[in-house]
Order: structure tokens, then sequence, then C-alpha cells
């Protein structure tokens, strides 16, 4: 079997894959021969990063995402090949009203929890409630900030009053923290500890968990699962390994089928140039993006006269180039390419690097120079190249000869937390979209409770642009709103777009239905695999 890239063409909401080898078709084994599948991912439950990673209303990245789409069921779905979310859980939902502030869901009959338990309309409306009322320091609940009131009717019906029109609505009843949960299993008041999940999602899980670090979870096909989703396998266990090496060498070695995020540049160019081997790699668009985050009142960078200089200075094509090469695209703005609303706002602001005009940008701010920065970055969470890209940037910067920066990393359980509690001036963030929409690129940045709990405010952005675009249920239209926002985010730069990158899995030639086994969300299917005959 040669090894393949398999690149998945797509324009935005349309996903159309290329079948072109044998770990494509539509065949699945469902014998009960569980589907290893590898990531980097690193799953703790300590005081600094929360003792609730996999509760709901606290998740809030896409490894703990990953297992809880798995798992807890929600309303709505990302269907098949992106696109508009379509019902789940429900049976049929819609907007009521002209204004799209009232939308409705009436839920499949006879839908139960994995434990026999019956799903009513009472079960939905305490499993928003207590997401929006637990307020997770994660900041998911934000996704939940248009919910009013929660309403129902019967035991099958529910109605959600929106504080006003969001056509985007449908999209956020697709994300985990509107995952149902059992009354029994998730108590209203209270983060449910430790990696236990439970739902109605077309798995149940079973955690192996070694010094609060999950390390395996085991998805079992769940008997009482009723939704849209066809499940290719019976069982599927997601393994997470230290390092994107460990993880190749087990796939390499047949310990392990399929090899998700992250794996390193080098691994995914050698696989891409391989000629035989029982390998294939898969390739498709992704909305990944990596950026820096600025702590607006830290004293170095609170003028954005020095913010302004970094993103007039810093050469993207270069950093890609030397780092990712044909793996990630220079990004220059907050919503990707692809996406409907996106421009090119920081090229249009800055155009290309140019240290004479970052000079004078600070020179007028009476900002003395060299400005000396810490660039930290997370060593355990965005792959293995993290460290070379920040290890470019600082050597960009100084080179310049206005700045003097150095780099620091730490394990993304101490990372995240330290940044959330304004801790670093400059720090390095991805971020996996929650729904295929320019507001997942706008909205968690800017409005309030955002997830990177900055403090930066902008009134505009919040109180007019933001409310503007959700107001249009033709996304197209929106679009004016959205290219306002990126336009001020430019100017103010609170955070500086740096790369978008395409995803990767590895998969071994007998495993099936890897096309569609992440989205452009890089939301992991693991129902979409199976195992074929080896080719």
């Amino acid at each position: 079997m040669n090894r393949k890239t398999l690149v998945l063409a797509a324009a935005m909401g349309l996903l159309a894959p290329v079948l072109a080898a044998c770990g494509d078709t539509e065949s699945g084994s469902g014998d009960g021969d569980a589907i290893v599948v590898g990531t980097t991912d690193r799953f703790t439950a300590s005081e600094e990063e929360g003792l609730a990673p996999l509760d709901p209303a606290w998740a809030y990245d896409v490894g703990t995402w990953n297992i809880l789409r798995q798992t807890v069921q929600t309303l709505m779905v990302q269907p098949r090949g992106d696109g508009e979310p379509v019902p789940e859980a429900a049976e049929s939902c819609g907007f009521t009203d002209a204004g799209n502030e009232r939308y409705s869901c009436t839920l499949r009959d006879g839908l139960k929890f994995s434990n026999g338990d019956p799903i009513t309309a009472q079960d939905v409306k305490y499993s928003i409630d207590r997401a929006i009322s637990l307020e997770g320091d994660s900041g998911v609940f934000a996704l939940l900030s248009t919910v009013d009131t929660v309403e129902t009717q019967g035991d099958r019906e529910v109605i959600f009053h929106l504080k006003a029109a969001d056509a985007t609505f449908p999209y956020k009843l697709s994300t985990p923290v509107a995952g149902i949960v059992n009354q029994d299993d998730y108590a209203k008041d209270k983060l449910r500890d430790g990696f236990d999940v439970d739902g109605s999602g077309p798995y149940t899980m079973k955690s192996e968990v070694k010094d609060g670090v999950l390390v395996k979870a085991t998805f079992t096909k769940n008997p009482s699962y009723k939704g849209v989703l066809e499940v290719k396998n019976d069982k599927v266990e997601l393994a997470a390994f230290d390092s994107a090496e460990s993880m190749g060498d087990a796939l390499e070695k047949g310990d392990i089928d399929v090899a998700s995020r992250s794996m390193s540049p080098q691994q995914i160019q050698k696989l891409s140039t391989a000629s035989d081997g029982e390998v294939e790699l898969v390739e498709s668009p992704g909305l990944e993006i990596r950026y820096l985050a600025f702590n607006t009142k830290a004293e170095t960078v609170k003028d954005k006269a020095v913010r302004q200089a970094m993103a007039q200075v810093i050469n993207r094509d270069e950093l890609v180039a030397r780092v990712y090469g044909s793996q990630a695209e220079p990004l220059f703005s907050l919503v990707p390419a692809g996406v409907t609303g996106h421009s090119n706002a920081f090229f249009n602001t800055y155009g290309d690097p140019d240290v004479a005009k970052a000079r004078e940008l600070l020179k007028d701010a009476d900002i003395d120079t060299p400005v000396k920065l810490t660039l930290h970055y997370t060593t355990d969470h965005y792959g293995p190249a993290t460290k070379a890209e920040f290890e470019q940037l600082s050597k960009q910067l100084n080179d310049s000869g206005l700045f003097q920066t150095d780099t620091q990393g730490a394990t993304w359980d101490k990372f995240r937390p330290a940044g959330q509690k304004g801790k670093y001036d400059v720090y390095g963030m991805g971020w996996f979209p929650d729904y295929p929409d320019a507001d997942a690129f706008v909205a968690p940045f800017l409005d309030e409770d955002n997830f990177l709990n900055s403090p930066y405010v902008n009134t505009e952005v919040r109180n007019d642009l933001i409310p503007e675009s959700r107001r249009q249920a033709d996304r197209l239209a929106a679009s004016k709103a959205f290219t306002d926002i990126q336009d001020i985010v430019a100017d103010e730069v609170p955070v500086l777009p740096l790369w978008q990158g395409k995803q990767y899995l590895a998969a071994r030639d007998d495993i099936t239905g890897t096309a569609y086994a992440l989205n452009s969300s890089s939301t992991l299917q693991l129902w979409e695999l199976g195992r074929g005959v080896s080719g």
C-alpha cells in the first residue's frame, strides 16, 4: 500500500473529500476490535487548571471537547462534511419569530441517557441553566450569553428566549457546553470533578487515570443512542502520548491505528513524501489559528504603539516557511481565510514587515528601545514545533534592534491559568473555532466574559458590531460588521494573528472513514472510523 496524502478540498461550509485510497472507503468493522487513536493532548485535573476538565460547564479546549462530543449529546450537531448544524438530540429546531429571538426544539421520542434514564425537556433546561449559572473559569458559559430564559412545554419541547437576536444560536447548541447531562450525575451548584463523563452520545466512556492525568479513554458504542450520527465501530480507544515522536513510533509499530493532533512538521513531511508503507496521511483544510495574546494592562505592552510595532516587525511568511513549511499559511486577521467575513486587516494596515516604520511608531509614542519582553508559550498543547516558532519570533523581534526578548515555556496545566490571571504580558495561543462562523473568531476574544479573560475592551465592538453581526440570518450580510471589527483589532492589536494551519491524521491502511474523522473545526468524529481490509 502506498503512503498517500489525501487532500480534502473545501470551501467554508462545504467539505468535498476526495476518497482516493483504500483507507477511505465507506466500509466499517463493527466487529468489536477496538480502533486505537493516538493524541498528544494532555488531560489533567489539577488545582491550577481546574478539577473538572470534562464537565461540559467548564471544558473549553479542543482536546476535552473532542472527548465530550463522543459522549454528551447536544440538540444540534455539525453535519458530515460541514455546513449548517442539523438536529441531533432534537427531532427539529428552528426560530419561531422574525427577529431571531425565540428558538424552539422538539426532542426525539424515546431519548435516553446511557444508563437508561429517559431524557426530557426538563433535562435540557437543567443542563443549559446549570452551565450558565456555574460561570466556569474557562469562560465557556459565554457561548450561552444570549440566553435569557429556557422554557419547557411538556416533556419534549424546549423554548429558548434570547436577550437579543442571535443567528448563530443553532451553532452554539451544537457545542459541548450545551450538552444534555443527567441531574443525578451533575450537581446543579458544583462542577463534576475528575474524568467521569455520562450522557446520551454515541459512546459511553471509561477512563484510565495515572497521577491525575487521563492516559486512555475507552469509548464503547452506546446501545441507547438515538441521533443522526452513524456509528461505524463498536469501540475506540483514545491513547494520550507524551510526545509526537512516541505517538509516531506507536503508529509505525502498529500499536495504534490512527495518529491525530499533534504530529510534528517533520513527521508530516516524511509521511507526505514516502513512496510506500502501511500508513496514509490525510490532509484537510483547517480553521486552526495561532496568535499572540497581550495583557493590555501590563506595563510593557499597555501602550498600543508597542503592540503595533510588533505587528509591523513580525514576518509571517518567514515564520511559516522556517517552522511549518506548506503546512500553514500566514494569517492577517482573527477571522481566517475561507470563512465568510474574512479580511486581511493586518496586511492592509501594516503592509510588509518594515523596521523603519516600527521604529517611527515607537518614537512617536516616546517608547524607549529596546523594549524588553518575555514571549511565553505552552510546551505540550499545540504541538512540538511551538518552541521553534517562538524562538523564530524572538529572533525576528531582536534582529530589529527595537526589542530585547526571550522565550519561556510551560506545560498547559500551568500556562493556561497563568494567562487567564494576567501573569503573562505576551503569550502564544491557538484557537480551534467553536463553530465555523466568523462570530466564533471574534466574540471569544472581544466580547464580555471572553475566554482569554482579557482586560481589553472596545465598546463599539461589544455594544454595536457583534450584536449587529448576530442580527443577520444571511451570514454574508454580516460581513461589513466583521470587517469593521477586524480593522479595529488591526489598529489596537489586543491580539496579533500569526498563521492558519491545515490539519492532519495519519492512519494505518486498514482504517476506513478517515476522510470524515476531522471536520473543519478540528472536531474528532470517532464514529466515522471503521476497520476494513488492508490494501
